[in-house]
């Protein structure tokens, strides 16, 4: 009943508010970026095969021109978040159909499409065009909304951060500031920074700071006194990151979730507005008592979240190689891999060496050359392509060889393993080589 209450309890909409106006330009501006950057056909009209994620192989792109319109609705629907026009149904299709979009080309993810899916599905729930909205005007603006709205968004925003922390606790970021060692050799001819950053020293001073940032940035901005001073940090980190890595709208993107940590009143202090007008904080403008199903619902929600991004710990192996349980875990620029596959192919007797390369998109190639459930989907299509053809018996096996994190190549797949004998639902572990440390 404690717990209920406290849920319940009504706090400034002000920061919902201006976290849905900030969060929608700014996925507005990424879809714009992304059709002026010719990414719609590089990623999804050019390739002739895709790679999918298990359970959503019927996921399949519309023909060239439905998917630029599906993109119109993106980015109208995005708008509309933004300015708060039919906010939860618009917040409902800008996830349908960017998830739908995500789904269409696994060597396309990143943790903060992800991450931008699940916090649009939050804004069907959450009442964040209460105020400073077109809903608003229409319906009447109410400036306060229950403590759960920040609990949920804003709960979302520390497990990312808390498992990208806990992620990087390991040898490889540690004990040997890798991979960030190895990106940082790239800017070596920068002048004035160049030099210092390719030391061993900037390599080890930023992966602790990293681990310690995403370990402790949400303490810090929950706790007013030093609220001023990790907002810096936050800018200042994901400025740092912008900037050195080739990370997209991942940085702004992070910088608007990471202000549902702060006060839900910080808009109005920003805008010059300390207090609501007491004419707006009647007992009307109150939210309603959170129901018990509800309050199961939310921490329902949280605790999965929570366990999600933990199964790799049930699978056998080092998740960074074989990448069991690595994606929507929220395991942030923690590897460096490069590598090179090709087929060996065996159908009726005849025999020949498939090179993926011809066939795949240069960043399809790329991602599956590291990915073992990437290889051993491409394995699969090549045996349904060959008997489709009208070849009976065909047998599939992978010459892999992959490096992580600065080590030396070594073996990824087990070359005596027929992949296109192996369910897709088996995962990887039956085919994956062991990492050599």
């Amino acid at each position: 009943m404690a717990l209920r209450a406290w849920l319940s309890q009504p706090v400034d909409a002000a920061g919902v508010a201006a976290f849905r106006i900030l969060f929608g330009a700014a996925l507005l501006l990424s879809t714009l970026r992304f059709a002026a950057y010719g990414w719609i056909r590089e990623l999804y009209i050019d390739p002739v095969f895709h790679f999918s994620y298990r359970g959503f192989e019927w996921v399949r792109p519309w023909p060239a021109p439905w998917l630029y319109l599906h993109f119109v609705v993106i980015g109208a629907s995005a708008l509309a978040v933004a300015v708060g026009w039919r906010t939860r149904w618009a917040a409902g299709l800008f996830c349908l159909a960017f998830t739908y979009v995500e789904l269409l080309e696994k060597a396309a993810y990143l943790n903060h499409y992800y991450l931008v899916s699940l916090m649009a599905a939050l804004l069907i729930v959450v009442p964040s065009a209460s105020m400073w909205s077109l809903d608003a005007r229409r319906l009447g603006s109410r400036p306060l909304v229950a403590r759960w709205c920040y609990l949920l968004l804003g709960g979302q925003v520390a497990v990312v951060y808390s498992f990208a922390g806990v992620a990087k606790i390991g040898e490889d970021w540690l004990l040997h500031a890798e991979p960030l060692r190895t990106w940082l050799q790239a800017y070596a001819d920068l002048p004035f920074v160049g030099p210092w950053l390719a030391t061993p020293f900037a390599a080890y001073a930023m992966s602790w700071f990293g681990c310690i940032y995403d370990l402790s940035i949400v303490g810090w901005l929950l706790w007013r006194p030093s609220r001023p001073f990790a907002l810096l940090a936050v800018f200042g980190f994901h400025g740092a990151i912008w900037i050195l890595f080739p990370v997209g709208v991942f940085s702004l993107v992070m910088v608007i979730c990471a202000s549902l940590l702060c006060s839900p009143s910080w808009p109005r202090r920003f805008l010059g507005r300390h207090k609501s007008p007491p004419s707006q904080l009647g007992p009307d403008s109150s939210p309603q008592r959170l129901a018990p199903w509800a309050v199961a619902a939310i921490l329902s929600y949280l605790g999965f979240q929570i366990a999600w991004p933990l199964r790799h710990f049930a699978i056998p192996g080092d998740v960074n190689w074989s990448e069991e349980g690595f994606r929507f875990a929220w395991r942030v620029m923690l590897v460096e891999k490069s590598g090179q596959v090709e087929f060996r192919v065996h159908a009726d007797g005849e025999h020949w060496i498939d090179f993926p390369r011809e066939q795949l998109t240069p960043l399809q190639h790329k991602m599956m050359s590291t990915a073992p459930d990437m290889i051993h989907e491409y394995a699969l299509h090549l045996a349904q392509r060959l008997r489709a053809r009208g070849h009976r018996e065909v047998q599939v096996y992978a010459d892999a060889y992959a490096a992580l994190n600065g080590r030396p190549s070594q073996r990824l797949i087990d070359p005596t393993i027929d992949l296109a004998a192996v369910p897709r639902r088996a995962g990887s572990g039956s085919f994956v080589v062991p990492l050599h440390r």
